[in-house]
């Protein structure tokens, strides 16, 4: 189905300022989810490695100036920034062989709005105020002076996914760092080069200090689940699955971490009955849950439509699915690709199987695509009439899979679209902005898109309620995720 592209990534680890191999000596295929073929060999971190990478970071922020030096970090920020533009067509070529990111997507937050989002954190060591006096006060009779002060939480342990690797490898080292913290970055096994090319160019093209930033790649999800237990790490940031991160918040407990999670999602697309443009309200969800096959936590995977307008809605999402060009990444005109493997294909196959047997109806889809003989492919996929407590109702697919789910009033769409143990993203559509307003501040998720606002930007806090995480990212409440704060008294002068 694609041709041949010779992508080469970085197959080498990043640990303490050199990029080695493993030290078992072992590597692990990088698959490519649509020929199915090897791209080529990572280094296969050992537990040994994630110890040493764990004690370089440790040392480099316990015995060097990297977390008082805001000017250092500003500087050497800035240099990432810059070669990570220059190899943008690298990154764009090894996240789509790696991904199987249509390259559409790669012109947007999959390689270059990542990049450019990176140069929002360059200035931050600097212009951010660490201190500040709070009024004086008499206590126990005494007049004090008050100090506040932020400082770097220390090492952080940043585990990443695979659906959009370079996005979020880059969305944990900018504040990270600015901040003034060492970084353990161990990558999703499924992409490794995302990071691993990260690593080279931090080793080859910045004054980043040896240990600052170290990269382990692994087949082992083990390997990463050192960073959670050892004491030596004082903050894991992950994203990912909410099963995932349950582990990771129990397995840090036994240490006091300081734990930031961005988990599932399963976001409610409200178009109320009165929407001026009901066709670009429903594609938020009948083409967000096929751009890059439906894997992103934040997309709008239930459609909430009224039921007096019901099958002239469900109409208008079936026609825009049907639209769907999917097939070789490679290919610009697609914007659907496959699925990141086989386990991942199979898991979304046992969902629609399960939305049938709960009685769902298919309008669209669910099937493997018989057109692709190689790939980890699923056709674009429609049920309607689903009860908002069914199976494909409550729980992440991670598929391109859309249900449709009818409410009766405003009232009855809200209830429907906090039906859920997740709370991440959502949207709100009405030819009355108070209206939509209304409904969306009743919706209990961390971010919403009413009448067509868009929030994702490197200076928008982006997180969730419930079981979708814990904390924040982006914006100054996602940098100061990353520091540490002190009180300081002393008596008046």
């Amino acid at each position: 189905m694609t041709e041949a592209h010779d992508v080469a990534g970085e197959t080498r680890l990043l640990i303490d300022g050199k990029l080695v191999e493993a030290s078992s000596g072992d590597t692990f295929a990088n698959i490519d989810p649509t020929t199915e073929e090897v791209l080529g060999d990572t280094a296969d971190g050992t537990g040994q490695d994630m110890s040493s990478a764990i004690g370089a970071a440790r040392r480099a922020f316990d015995e060097t100036t990297w977390s008082t030096d805001h000017e250092l970090r500003r500087r050497c920020l800035k240099q990432l920034h810059a070669a990570c533009a220059a190899h943008i067509e690298e990154l764009r070529a090894v996240t789509v062989a790696e991904v199987g990111s249509p390259i559409a997507l790669t012109y947007a937050n999959q390689v270059d709005l990542p990049i450019d989002d990176l140069g929002y954190w360059v200035d931050k060591p600097v212009s951010y105020q660490y201190e500040h006096w709070l009024p004086e006060r008499d206590v126990f009779g005494q007049p004090q002076r008050r100090l506040v002060r932020r400082e770097a939480v220390g090492v952080v342990g940043a585990i990443t996914p695979w659906n959009f690797p370079l996005n979020l490898n880059l969305a944990k080292l900018g504040p990270a760092l600015a901040a003034g913290n060492t970084v353990v970055l161990k990558p999703a096994p499924d992409t490794p080069w995302s990071a691993t090319v990260l690593g080279r160019i931090i080793a080859e093209e910045t004054d980043i200090p040896a240990g600052v930033v170290n990269v382990v790649a692994s087949s082992d999800h083990m390997v990463g689940e050192v960073l959670t237990t050892d004491p030596r790490v004082d903050m894991i940031t992950f994203t990912g699955s909410t099963a995932t991160g349950r582990r990771i918040m129990a397995k840090g407990a036994e240490t006091v971490k300081k734990v930031f999670l961005e988990l599932g999602g399963k976001s409610a697309n409200i178009v109320l009955d009165d929407a001026p443009d009901p066709g670009g309200a429903i594609a938020v969800s009948a083409i967000g849950v096929c751009t890059h096959a439906g894997q992103g936590c934040a997309i709008t995977t239930r459609l909430l439509v009224p039921r007096s307008r019901y099958d002239e809605f469900l109409g208008l999402a079936d026609a825009m699915m049907a639209s769907v060009t999917y097939g070789d990444p490679w290919d610009a005109g697609n914007l659907q690709g496959p699925l990141i493997s086989a386990k991942q294909r199979d898991r979304v196959m046992g969902y629609i199987e399960k939305g049938k047997a709960e009685g769902a109806r298919l309008v669209r889809g669910g099937s493997r695509p018989a057109q692709f003989d190689k790939g980890f492919f699923v056709e674009p996929t429609l049920f309607a009439d689903v009860d908002s407590k069914a199976t494909i109702a409550q729980e992440e697919i991670f598929g391109p899979v859309l249900v449709v789910i009818p409410f009766e009033d405003d009232d009855d769409a809200v209830r429907i679209a906090n039906d859920s143990i997740y709370g991440l993203s959502g949207a709100v559509t009405s030819a009355s902005e108070e209206r939509a307003m209304a409904v969306a501040r009743r919706v209990r998720t961390g971010t919403l898109m009413v009448n067509g606002g868009f929030w994702n930007s490197p200076d928008v806090p982006f997180g969730g309620y419930r079981q979708s995480g814990v904390g924040r990212e982006n914006g100054v409440e996602g940098f100061e995720e990353y520091l540490e704060t002190k009180a300081i008294a002393l008596p008046a002068r």
